[in-house]
């Protein structure tokens, strides 16, 4: 091969190779650099909802407007689940259901009196739920003092700790209240025509002043007939801390200083 060819067209084929080599090589390290990247932002800022997830079993619409009181939740599938918060309706309309970290309390009536049973033997018509092992504390201001005010502050201060309220959440209430409505339904077998007030009359229901309390909640402007009311965005059921209370929470006036749990989404 002559000299001069081989000289100057093979450097510069050699040249051009080697540099196509180091931009492809570059090409692959900067697409692995922003994989690693990209991978590691995910796992240490992960979305809200990874914290948690609202589920529920049965609907509101069903039984007062199909008359369902059948099983939808078996709670004994539950009992293994940790950190579990859970409220509903027993099978049949037969008593209300509380789980509060795992532990149930489910109230009945039983010869005309209030039973509250700790066992997970129990179905639900009714039943909304989430896992919950961190929780935010948060002071409720003494001027939210109604079941109205408590809504609109839910909802602001769940979206101000980087909740998305477009989606359900749970949230706890502890305090003394000034006073709270309450009724533990007991629903007369066979009664086809369901109304709200009726729910509330069919078995036991009353009114206490200055209790402290365990509230669980569950807040959503989406479901309404489903878990919630039509007239508000929230559910809610409460037990006294000394466990001689436990049912559906139908109104209250909050006390001071009471604290509102939210889920710790940070």
């Amino acid at each position: 091969m002559p000299k001069s060819l081989y000289s100057r067209d093979w450097h510069e084929s050699v040249a051009a190779n080697r540099w196509a080599i180091l931009k492809k090589t570059a090409l692959k390290h900067t697409i692995l650099t922003l994989t690693i990247l990209a991978t590691f932002s995910c796992a240490t800022a992960p979305d809200a909802d990874d914290h948690f997830k609202v589920e529920y079993a049965g609907a509101l619409k069903n039984i007062m407007h199909k008359g369902d009181l059948s099983a939808q939740a078996d709670l004994t599938e539950f009992q293994d689940t940790e950190h579990f918060y859970a409220l509903g309706a027993v099978e049949n309309l037969k008593g209300e259901i509380l789980i509060l970290d795992s532990k149930p309390f489910i109230s009945s009536v039983q010869d005309q009196n209030l039973s509250i049973s700790n066992s997970f033997d129990n179905n639900g018509t009714l039943l909304v739920y989430a896992s919950v092992d961190k929780w935010a504390s948060l002071s409720i201001p003494d001027n939210v003092s109604t079941y109205q005010d408590l809504e609109k502050h839910i909802e602001q201060t769940a979206r101000d700790n980087g909740i998305n309220t477009e989606k359900p959440f749970p949230f706890l209430i502890n305090g003394r209240v000034k006073s709270f409505d309450w009724h533990v339904i007991d629903w007369k077998d066979g009664d086809t025509e369901h109304s709200h007030e009726k729910h509330i009359s069919s078995g036991l229901h009353g009114t206490l002043s200055d209790q402290d309390v365990e509230i669980l909640g569950f807040y959503s402007n989406s479901h309404h007939a489903i878990f919630t009311h039509h007239t508000t965005n929230m559910h809610l059921h409460v037990k006294t801390t000394d466990n001689q209370l436990s049912g559906h929470l139908d109104g209250l006036t909050l006390g001071q200083g009471m604290t509102l749990k939210l889920p710790d989404v940070k």
